[in-house]
């Protein structure tokens, strides 16, 4: 199995920085790509950015300059630095990973799976 444990986030003020951390676990044999999403009470959950093969990294536009997405790859492990943050940025994060998981002798299989989400309250 594969265990994706979010850590990080709390409250910060307007302009303040924060970062959150994902790390995977388990019987992971590749990882396609690691990403971020959040969801703002009321809306729908929405990109952040994302990282994948090859070190491609892609952000939304309303995070572009203010958010970095960098990752371990030997500790299968992606951050989101966030700063010059804003109240409409408050939501609950949630890191997202694909990739291929070892299910036998020489079998594998997809996976992809949603970290528990980290709650950032940003206050004016």
């Amino acid at each position: 199995q594969v265990q994706v444990v979010e850590s990080g986030g709390g409250l910060v003020q307007d302009g303040g920085s924060l970062r959150l951390s994902c790390a995977a676990s388990g019987s992971i044999v590749q990882i396609n790509a690691m990403g971020w999403y959040r969801q703002a009470p009321g809306k729908q959950r929405e990109l952040v950015g994302r990282i994948s093969g090859g070190d491609t990294i892609t952000y939304a536009d309303f995070v572009k300059g203010r958010f970095t997405i960098s990752r371990d790859a030997a500790q299968n492990t992606v951050y989101l630095q966030m700063s010059s943050l804003k109240p409409e940025d408050t939501a609950v994060y949630y890191c997202n990973v694909r990739g291929w998981k070892k299910v036998g002798e020489n079998l594998q299989e997809n996976f992809d799976i949603w970290g528990q989400g980290a709650l950032v309250t940003v206050s004016s």
